[in-house]
């Protein structure tokens, strides 16, 4: 299942379209869930009709109230593969609380912004640092690479050490497996800023999206001014997919 969360419809299409053409690529149901606040009248017939002039056809259409069930339990109910969120906004205060909201996800997430285009796959950016959690993004740029034609450029940082190069091996390892393009370009940052040097590198490839792990654990400094992927989310002139680490694969052992 793809499921589409949004806040303001007319502001939607962008995100709509390309979630829906995802789900069309991946051969997955969708759904698309509105969350109505009090300024805002919406009904069923003005929904589909917006839906209709789109050309899109989710097998759900939902309209809660006042944000009634948490994001979590939308994905848990639906079984949910991809999520895609809408901002209301693209204050620090909005895209933190939607970050919030989606700390606890087994699955990717994207936080769109009104203002982005249309969802485009053609080429996918994997910035790779020297993070072990790295390697969970593998199997998504797999997918996006098997069933949407995507490029995958994979971008391992430039450290001193090898545990990005040695991630980047067993990322190539599990693509040899399949038939799609991929390339390794060459990143002129370290691991603790990659992800930037990904999103400027995107800009010069125009690439559509740029695969992102969420920080592990907000430290001080993130509560203060705010996580990587609050600064990557607001800076970005493309679509952020977040990976959260898996916490309980990446536990030091006694």
């Amino acid at each position: 299942m793809i499921l589409s969360i949004i806040y303001n419809i007319d502001l939607a299409a962008n995100m709509l379209s390309g979630a829906y053409k995802l789900s069309v690529s991946l051969g997955k149901r969708f759904t698309v869930t509105v969350f109505q606040n009090n300024d805002v009248e919406l009904n069923n017939e003005k929904f589909e009709n917006i839906l209709s002039e789109l050309n899109i056809k989710p097998e759900k259409l939902l309209i809660l109230e006042n944000e009634s069930k948490t994001v979590s339990e939308l994905c848990e109910e639906n079984e949910v593969l991809f999520l895609f969120i809408q901002l209301e906004n693209y204050s620090r205060k909005s895209i933190q609380k939607q970050l919030n909201a989606c700390r606890d996800l087994r699955i990717p997430y994207l936080l769109y912004r009104n203002d982005f285009k249309e969802l485009n796959l053609e080429q996918v950016i994997v910035p790779i640092s020297f993070l072990e959690e790295e390697i969970e993004k593998a199997q998504f740029a797999s997918a996006f690479g098997r069933f949407c034609n995507s490029k995958v450029l994979l971008l391992p940082a430039a450290d001193y050490g090898s545990k990005a190069a040695t991630t980047t091996t067993k990322m190539t390892d599990l693509f040899s497996k399949f038939e799609f393009k991929w390339e390794i370009i060459k990143a002129t940052k370290d691991s603790f800023k990659i992800d930037e040097d990904a999103m400027r590198i995107a800009e010069k490839q125009e690439a559509g999206l740029v695969l992102v792990s969420a920080s592990r654990d907000y430290g001080l400094d993130d509560v203060i001014f705010g996580p990587k992927e609050l600064h990557l989310i607001k800076k970005s002139v493309i679509p952020v997919l977040l990976v959260n680490p898996r916490g309980d694969l990446y536990t030091l052992c006694d």
